[in-house]
């Protein structure tokens, strides 16, 4: 962790030790690393007698309704009145996983009310600039893993407890993707087994995130993969699309396509792999490379979107098909950098 983190997070700590009321935010779609980036700050929180709540602007996968206190977390799309009060009352925010305001949505309405600090805690390349500290990392895995810095820096790991690990953990695991990229640093592992012997269970995590599949889920992985699939040796990609028509037929849920992404570069010199999801108003695009191919500058250029180095998303406001066509073109253009190895 670089010097200015470090002096951000003494920084931090006094802003803690003068506040009481404390609201953390994640971003729209939460995914594992937003809620246990979040539930993981919230536990320390609570264990240092705060009134932390965690409000998401829209309701989370179930595959991550089992970590310690997510009963707890408060969705804006059906609770704006309530989750208004507690941001209106707040001494400090925290900004959990993302580094624009625009990712918040509707809540970003509520929250320019508030006179309370703010503080960012991200791993995303290029902050906006909307908090009073912004304590950015892209060199970690995860939000989570910068959490755990943080608190760490701050001197306070005699806060965290087994509840605090297993949601830290589960951020982890899922933004690596089982740790499949963003992991090479060995400061992740060493995390993570501190995280371990703190009480945190890397198998309880994993079984509950990664085999608790409902029967249609399932079902919709496996036509994802024998019809939703499309295969470009020549340009060492493939992808893989949901349709409308797809998410009715296998009573989609959000989350069910969690991971779907990846499992194209599972094809022998397959490089780059894309997920393109059909909504009413939009085509949610997800992109993965397996080398030095920057998704993230791929997705700000052609997607309205952006991420890491090797896993980003945007979206696409033209049809499926004229999305797809388009998808397919730029392949040809970019044939080159992304059949380059490592």
């Amino acid at each position: 962790m670089d010097i200015d983190i470090k002096e951000q997070a003494l920084a931090l700590k006094k802003i803690i030790a003068g506040s009481k009321n404390i609201v953390i935010f994640g971003h729209v779609n939460p995914d594992g690393d937003a809620i246990g980036s979040s539930l993981g700050l919230f536990h320390y929180l609570k264990n240092k007698e705060k009134h932390p709540v965690v409000i998401m602007p829209n309701d989370f996968p179930d595959f991550l309704k089992w970590i310690p206190a997510a009963d707890q977390i408060i969705n804006f799309e059906e609770q704006a009145d309530e989750a208004s009060i507690f941001i209106k009352n707040a001494d400090l925010i925290f900004y959990c996983d993302f580094n624009d305001l625009k990712r918040i949505a509707k809540v970003a309405v509520a929250e320019k009310v508030t006179k309370a600090r703010k503080i960012m805690i991200d791993h995303h390349p290029q902050p906006t600039g909307f908090a009073d500290i912004e304590i950015s990392d892209t060199s970690v895995s995860s939000t989570s893993e910068l959490v755990y810095e943080v608190i760490s820096e701050m001197g306070e790991i005699n806060y965290i407890n087994s509840d605090f690990a297993e949601s830290i953990l589960t951020g982890i695991i899922t933004d690596t993707g089982l740790f499949h990229h963003n992991s090479e640093k060995p400061r992740t592992f060493e995390v993570v087994a501190k995280l371990i012997k703190a009480g945190g269970s890397k198998e309880k995590v994993i079984k509950n995130v990664y085999d608790t599949f409902s029967y249609n889920r399932l079902k919709l992985l496996g036509n994802s993969l024998y019809n939703g699939m499309q295969f470009y040796p020549e340009y060492s990609s493939a992808f893989i699309v949901l349709s409308k028509e797809d998410q009715e037929k296998f009573n989609y849920q959000d989350g069910d396509s969690e991971g779907h992404v990846n499992l194209p570069l599972s094809i022998n010199d397959v490089n780059f792999s894309a997920l393109f999801t059909e909504k009413d108003d939009s085509i949610k695009v997800s992109f993965r490379s397996n080398n030095q191919f920057d998704v993230n500058l791929f997705a700000r250029k052609h997607y309205n979107g952006g991420g890491h180095r090797n896993a980003a998303g945007g979206k696409s406001y033209k049809s499926l098909n004229k999305t797809l066509d388009e998808f397919v073109s730029l392949l040809k253009k970019y044939q080159k950098d992304i059949k380059k190895q490592n």
